[in-house]
């Protein structure tokens, strides 16, 4: 029996039709290839980046071992006295998190309110933070509070950093907080009040997880620019943190380079940390949208 005609666009057809068609007898059908396209992309992608890191980490070291010279042996002698104040860094800057994220969230819900003296009050504190430098904040609650009353003289200048950080990023996430509420939509709303939902339920079982999964990967890098920030807190001479102790050991030894370079790398070491644990939060929180 004569095979029938093929013209060219039933050619096409078929050779579609055969790429579509299930994997059979070992071959790998064209999404499949694709995928395994995408992969060695992203894994060439990659190895260029680790190498140029590579390269731009070797020049640094190369610029501080030969045209900068550096004592290295100031370096192994201080290298734990500076990272001993890894541990008040840190704490200063999760206590300062936990602050800022409750101002935040009251500060947020104070601007969608329908009541003038909450509306008002939270944007006058969001104007009153945001128009004044942080460093000033915490020479404020250091120096200036104990002539207010005797109660801040006997608090440890830690809390005079934690309280402007807080007060500080506060400010600044409400933004954050406020279009994350913003973002869910109406409907969602009105659902809840056609359950029988109350407000309160209705923003504490629908609104508020939505807005803190879009509010998450801000407050991740808010919480790093923060870790950094708190190296201010060592202005007022008694949170024994990363940079106040750079500082003392380099004056101290008239070898300020050394102790500012180990204080750069501590600081950027905790950022890389943070930054690969936000990373792997944000993943996380994606799946959902894949």
């Amino acid at each position: 029996m004569p095979l029938p005609f093929l013209n060219p666009t039933t050619k096409g057809l078929e050779a579609m039709n055969l790429f579509a068609q299930p994997e059979t007898g070992g071959q790998k059908s064209q999404a499949e290839l694709l995928y395994q396209a995408q992969l060695r992309t992203q894994r060439h992608f990659k190895a260029n980046v680790a190498l140029t890191w590579f390269i731009l980490l070797a020049l640094l070291v190369f610029l501080f071992s030969g045209p900068i010279k550096v004592n290295s042996q100031f370096i192994q002698d201080n290298m734990l006295f500076i990272a001993g104040g890894l541990g008040q860094t840190l704490q200063i800057s999760l206590l300062s998190i936990l602050l800022a994220i409750t101002l935040a969230l009251l500060a947020a819900l104070g601007r969608l309110s329908k009541f003038p003296p909450i509306y008002a009050l939270s944007t006058f504190y969001v104007s009153l933070i945001r128009g004044t430098p942080l460093y000033l904040q915490i020479m404020f609650f250091f120096l200036a509070m104990p002539q207010i009353s005797p109660f801040w003289a006997k608090l440890p200048g830690l809390w005079a950093g934690v309280l402007a950080l807080g007060l500080n990023y506060g400010a600044y996430m409400s933004e954050t907080f406020r279009a994350g509420i913003a973002s869910v939509g109406k409907g969602q709303r009105e659902a809840a009040i056609a359950l029988g939902m109350t407000p309160g339920q209705t923003m504490r079982r629908i609104v508020l997880p939505q807005a803190l999964r879009f509010a998450i990967p801000p407050m991740g890098n808010d919480f790093i620019s923060m870790t950094k920030d708190s190296a201010l807190v060592a202005a007022t001479g008694f949170v024994h943190e990363v940079m106040w102790r750079a500082v003392k050991v380099g004056r101290a030894q008239f070898h300020s380079l050394e102790a500012l370079i180990m204080a750069a790398i501590f600081y950027w070491v905790m950022t890389l940390v943070l930054t690969s644990i936000q990373s792997r939060i944000e993943n996380r929180l994606s799946k959902g949208d894949r």
